[in-house]
């Protein structure tokens, strides 16, 4: 009878603590680093590559929708995996199509003689939250600073109130965000997958702890370390305490990676250690990190 008792106790008990750690997270979630891409289209994709096991197939809203209905994630921003111009006219399509995107981070490069036509015709969408630079596509973003032209199209690009994700390893790109801070300081600027793979790299960022419109996207979190991936915040705490220690509750912003994130942990797995993470800071961090300060770094509508 006894052992019956006890059961059922525990059984209320951790339901309670579930509904609990339920409530403690912000209502709506915004995931603010997805990609979404269809090989199946006509000319297929540039990326992934057709060996890669995991990523190459169809990964579309609905399979986001199911995977995170329990989570609270209410919305996602798409942010480009792909050079070709249309392919952001395909993602805008399909943000139209499914209000889980809230819109998307694309590409079109600073500095190419076509760059404002593209701007114009892509920022008459306010679904169009700005573009991403960085190392990727043979590009590196600080050959490309010097030129007259790109610093002119990254004024245009902040005139026409959009901003920029930024991507590679904190060697490449550090030096450009602190230029382009300093250059135009009230373009909004996402250094996208933190903490970086090394400890050195993430030490440079203290530099940019007194820019309020730089914000730090924590979304290289799980890894591998040593042969296994750790499923909780403590293993993490090591690097996600100086990202936070240099932001402060007020510029991390929650991302996902999905579905890269799948090469090293299912979903949840991943979402469940930087929910332990932030919950353990003071009440209302993680409501900043998981939804409010998505909405000011990317000009979202509040509702």
């Amino acid at each position: 009878m006894s052992t019956k008792v006890n059961r059922r106790q525990f059984l209320a008990a951790a339901a309670v603590a579930a509904a609990q750690a339920n409530a403690a997270l912000p209502r709506q979630v915004i995931d603010t680093h997805t990609h979404f891409y269809d090989p199946r289209r006509a000319g297929g994709v540039p990326w992934p590559n057709p060996k890669d096991p995991v990523l190459y197939r169809p990964v579309l809203p609905a399979e986001y929708r199911t995977m995170t209905a329990k989570l609270n994630i209410t919305g996602t921003i798409e942010v480009e995996a792909s050079p070709l111009v249309e392919d952001n006219q395909w993602v805008l399509d399909l943000a139209a199509k499914d209000p889980i995107i809230l819109g998307t981070v694309g590409h079109i490069e600073p500095g190419k003689p076509d760059f404002a036509r593209h701007l114009e015709r892509f920022a008459q969408n306010p679904r169009f939250f700005g573009i991403r630079i960085g190392t990727l596509w043979g590009s590196n973003v600080g050959q490309d600073l010097p030129a007259p032209q790109y610093w002119a199209d990254l004024k245009a690009l902040h005139a026409a109130g959009r901003m920029i994700d930024m991507v590679g390893n904190g060697d490449q790109i550090l030096p450009s965000v602190l230029a382009i801070s300093d250059r135009i300081p009230d373009l909004r600027i996402v250094i996208d997958h933190l903490p970086f793979n090394k400890p050195q790299e993430s030490a440079r960022l203290g530099e940019l702890a007194s820019r309020k419109n730089v914000f730090a996207k924590v979304s290289n979190v799980p890894r591998q370390i040593g042969d296994t991936v750790p499923r909780n915040a403590a293993a993490y705490r090591d690097l996600l305490d100086p990202i936070y220690a240099i932001f402060g509750p007020d510029r991390v912003v929650y991302g996902s990676n999905w579905p890269v994130s799948d090469k090293i942990a299912p979903f949840e797995v991943a979402f469940r250690i930087v929910e332990e993470y932030f919950l353990s800071k003071p009440a209302g961090v993680a409501e900043k990190y998981f939804r409010e300060n998505a909405i000011r770094a990317y000009h979202l509508p509040s509702k």
